[in-house]
């Protein structure tokens, strides 16, 4: 991600989020949170993509999931995953073409 105004650096992003930046780490361990590409000499950077993604899991949290069960939400959302019983009726169901 290149440098731009609407970027921030870890701790920047963990201000946005209402977390420590311990916990933004924490995420990325647990691979719930990727790792931006850190530029030759320079800082990784973060969007509001990020911010979102971690005030969801943390919202999650506080609703009484795991971290494991916010991962698997989250494969859901990323497209990742397809879940019985959790489709769209209007979309198709994962690895099958739509009905004629």
């Amino acid at each position: 991600m290149p440098e731009t105004a609407d970027t921030m650096t870890i701790g920047a992003l963990a201000a946005a989020a209402g977390v420590s930046v311990e916990t933004i780490r924490f995420y990325q361990r647990r691979s719930l949170l990727g790792r931006p590409e850190r530029p030759h000499r320079g800082v990784r950077r973060y969007g509001s993509d990020e911010a979102q993604r971690v005030r969801f899991i943390k919202s999650a949290q506080r609703i009484g999931f795991s971290l494991d069960q916010v991962a698997q939400l989250l494969q859901l959302e990323d497209g990742t995953r397809c879940a019985s019983g959790v489709r769209d009726r209007r979309a198709p169901a994962c690895g099958r073409a739509p009905a004629a």
